[in-house]
């Protein structure tokens, strides 16, 4: 089968494939999923190079008065090799197969059995050596295993050395997450981000069969070797993702107008950001009263919500959920989600949503981070939103009460609803567009509309009558309060 038809065929599989989240091998070998579907079984491989911590320390380390991720410096990221440069703690092996198994479990598979290799660097050919390479296919055979997940990104001569030596299919870390957005996007702007990074990260992927699928011409002179069917497949993914650009650059301008619709009115846009399963979706529910999917599994949330709330000072503004980051996001994710994520860019704030439970708080923060500088909105004001404090001790809780009060965290439970109007006021004091100001009216009580629009978009410090006039002392946004200016006495 051609290269191209088969990672077409791969495409469309990957949307129905499974994996799963148990340690070891399961008690249920071909079971199935939600929808009745066979859950595929998979083997995981994690790599642990020399200059990695220790688990152990750390997580000694990350329990104390409360988790040292909260307190420590973010994370150096090297942003062109995707490797993290340590100035603290960070996610080491163990902790990355976990969160590689929540990766599996969104997935929706079971896990066969889980293998971890430590060697002092990758190796070349097939990342873990060749001995390790013959113990995962022993593995692999024993447990029927249908693909091989490694915890790691796989060079294309990697990728096809570990298919040859392996009696199943081999998929990495980027083609996982890859397959997890094929399976959520749900609209066609979704379908088509994913389908253009999935066509960019299989492109330098290709195999061909050599001469013995080259294209020969009929004429003299033209049976020379031709076109090799590589060639062959290469153009045609490389016509499609030209489409597909074209067809999101479509999206990109329906986008923009409507934005532009938006800023006619001064509505300020704020943005949840954070790392995926931080409980963004949920904490937009708890605010907006919506009902968009919220789900413990790794990146529910794909196409952005909007929704109008209105903030303690009366106004109102319009909160967006966004797709959640991930440790080594794939950089063809991140250009390919540029039309969703422009909705980041347009915010005039950021709330960066963070797991206050999760023991590797401090990397999460510095993935996201980098996800925004290669947004190019780091400058953007930023509110630090400590979620989920449902889960941590009390000891943990008041850690976390006494380091709002001194820094600019807010810790919330958006389950429970703990902090939100703190939050609610944090993100009235952050914003700049149409500013709350206080101001004196005087009304004629006859004017039952413009009392009606000071009740409705301000807040009432004090009413007073005399004669036919009311007189009241409001504050609310300047956009209101300079429709009222034939009734002020006063404007703070």
């Amino acid at each position: 089968m051609p290269a191209a038809e088969q990672f077409d065929a791969g495409r469309n599989a990957g949307r129905t494939t499974s994996r799963s989240t148990s340690t070891g091998t399961t008690g249920n070998p071909g079971g199935t999923g939600r929808w009745g579907q066979k859950l595929e079984r998979a083997v995981l491989v994690g790599l642990e190079t020399s200059g990695s911590a220790s688990s152990g320390s750390r997580a000694t380390a990350r329990r104390g008065e409360l988790r040292s991720s909260l307190d420590s410096d973010p994370l150096e990221t090297d942003l062109k090799s995707n490797s993290p440069v340590s100035s603290g703690p960070g996610m080491d092996a163990d902790e990355s197969l976990a969160e590689f198994r929540e990766l599996v479990a969104s997935a929706g598979g079971e896990v066969a059995a889980e293998i971890m290799q430590r060697r002092s660097r990758p190796d070349p050919a097939t990342l873990v050596g060749s001995g390790k390479v013959e113990e995962i296919a022993g593995v692999a055979a024993s447990t029927n295993a249908d693909l091989v997940l490694f915890d790691h990104d796989l060079t294309p001569t990697q990728l096809r050395n570990l298919e040859k030596a392996l009696p199943c299919r081999v998929l990495d870390r980027t083609q996982l997450i890859l397959d997890i957005f094929a399976r959520h996007a749900r609209t066609r702007e979704g379908q088509l981000q994913v389908e253009r990074a999935q066509l960019e990260y299989m492109l330098p992927r290709l195999t061909g069969r050599g001469k013995s699928m080259s294209q020969l011409g009929g004429g003299i002179g033209t049976r020379g070797p031709g076109e090799t069917q590589l060639e062959t497949d290469r153009r045609k993914i490389q016509r499609r993702i030209d489409q597909v650009k074209l067809d999101l650059e479509a999206v990109r301008r329906v986008r923009k107008q409507q934005r532009q619709r938006r800023e006619a009115t001064p509505v300020p846009t704020v943005a949840l950001v954070g790392y995926t399963n931080a409980g963004k979706s949920t904490l937009f529910n708890a605010l907006t009263g919506a009902q968009v999917l919220s789900s413990s599994h790794m990146f529910a949330t794909l196409d952005p919500k909007l929704r109008s709330i209105e903030l303690p000072s009366r106004r109102k503004i319009l909160l967006s959920d966004t797709v959640g980051f991930i440790r080594n996001l794939p950089h063809t994710l991140v250009t390919s989600f540029r039309a969703t994520l422009e909705e980041v860019a347009q915010a005039e704030v950021l709330v960066h949503v963070r797991d206050s439970s999760a023991g590797y708080a401090d990397e999460q923060k510095s993935q996201v981070e980098k996800v925004l500088g290669e947004l190019e909105v780091l400058s953007k004001p930023r509110i630090e939103v400590l979620n989920k404090i449902d889960l941590l001790t009390p000891e943990e809780r008041g850690a976390l009460r006494e380091r709002g009060i001194a820094g600019e965290e807010t810790a919330v439970s958006a389950l429970t609803g703990e902090g939100l109007q703190d939050l609610l006021k944090a993100i009235d004091a952050a914003l700049f567009t149409d500013p709350v100001i206080e101001a004196d009216f005087s009304i004629p009580q006859q004017e039952g509309a413009v009392l009606a629009a000071i009740e409705a978009g301000m807040v009432i410090h004090s009413r007073a009558y005399e004669d036919n006039q009311v007189l009241i002392t409001a504050s609310g946004p300047a956009s209101l309060v300079g429709r009222l200016r034939k009734f002020r006495t006063r404007e703070a």
